[in-house]
């Protein structure tokens, strides 16, 4: 295994294996260059617009809590080293290493196709969660504003949608997210997986710190949205410690609940997580590895239903056990309260009342 090389600092990757469809591998090699020598150029992020032609994307998983998402990203700048996400990349001819958080996607028409979903005859609404897959409010989203596109649109049609993050970005867009929040129908997480600074710009080295996103719960609850934080993922031997700690700086900033997921690593994570556990924390890689095992049967990962949320044995019992006291402790085991669907209305486009004033002087 690897070490970051200069290119890749501030990344969350260490290296850059070939996605499993591809039909030419990449393979790192010693090519004799070392400290001494001049660094390369660091890794730059490529911003390419993707022409959608929908952007309401469902599932029927019976362990997701929504069944219509909007993803207005693909790839994520955040370069969170555990994120399930990564492997979907590979489906774009890419790496789900370093490229995952360097090459991005982002979907510029994003407004106007959930105008026209919405607006087909026959729509039923339901809970549209935003960034089920990627970061919606990652850094990009400071000039290119597609997830403010969807929320204006969401407001608009007085939808209901759930929308979680790390960023305190999302702080931005409260004119439109209270509002929202104040009519029950938007809930916020932010996701929240350790209160040290330094394992965070290690885990997460292009996420807020974990002081800005307690900050942006703060604010999500005074503006009137409803707001958990997450603690995902929770990774026996390395954060875990945290549990009743993070939980109580989040109910103190006004979070109404709390939820958690266990390290997931399917696919291509498995490799890029034990390669930089082994470069940033390796007094602790071998004891990670066999507590994740633990809770996986034996594998680094099972991805069956019901189980790949929170593994199983005795270690996922303990994790779920302290997680319930401290949840219940701190107040944030209450009832999340229903978004309302009943708002939901298609607004007049422009001119629609003109045209119904000249049918009428035809007439």
């Amino acid at each position: 295994m690897s070490t970051p090389s200069p290119s890749a600092r501030g990344r969350g990757a260490a290296s850059n294996a070939s996605g499993r469809f591809e039909s030419l591998q990449r393979e790192a090699y010693d090519d004799g260059w070392n400290d001494g020598d001049a660094a390369p150029k660091p890794l730059r992020t490529t911003v390419t617009a993707e022409r959608a032609r929908t952007i309401i994307t469902r599932n029927d998983s019976p362990d997701v809590g929504f069944d219509r998402s909007i993803n207005p990203y693909r790839g994520c700048e955040h370069g969170c080293i555990y994120c399930y996400a990564r492997p979907a990349h590979a489906y774009m001819g890419l790496s789900p290493g370093l490229d995952f958080e360097s090459k991005l996607f982002f979907k510029p028409e994003a407004g106007r196709l959930l105008e026209r979903e919405l607006a087909k005859p026959g729509y039923a609404p339901g809970v549209i969660h935003i960034g089920g897959n990627t970061d919606p409010y990652q850094p990009q989203e400071k000039l290119l504003r597609v997830t403010r596109q969807v929320l204006e649109v969401m407001w608009a049609f007085r939808h209901p949608l759930s929308i979680i993050t790390k960023s305190a970005l999302i702080a931005r867009d409260l004119d439109v997210l209270g509002p929202l929040g104040q009519a029950g129908l938007a809930r916020a997480a932010v996701s929240i997986t350790t209160l040290d600074r330094s394992l965070a710009r290690a885990m997460e080295p292009r996420a807020a710190t974990p002081e800005r996103r307690l900050e942006a719960v703060r604010r999500l609850t005074e503006a009137g949205v409803p707001t958990i934080v997450m603690t995902a993922p929770i990774i026996p031997g390395l954060n875990d410690h945290e549990i009743e700690a993070i939980l109580e700086r989040a109910a103190d900033a006004g979070a109404i609940g709390a939820g958690y997921v266990a390290l997931r690593l399917p696919r291509e994570i498995k490799d890029l997580f034990a390669e930089w556990l082994t470069a940033q924390r390796p007094d602790r890689a071998a004891r990670v590895m066999s507590l994740v095992r633990q809770m996986r049967g034996g594998k680094d990962y099972d991805a069956e239903w019901g189980k790949r949320m929170k593994g199983e044995g005795p270690i996922a019992e303990m994790i779920a056990q302290r997680f319930k006291f401290a949840r219940r402790r701190h107040g944030l085991d209450r009832p999340v309260p229903a978004l309302d669907l009943t708002q939901f209305r298609v607004p007049p486009r422009s001119g629609d009342q003109l045209e119904l004033f000249g049918a009428a002087g035809l007439a």
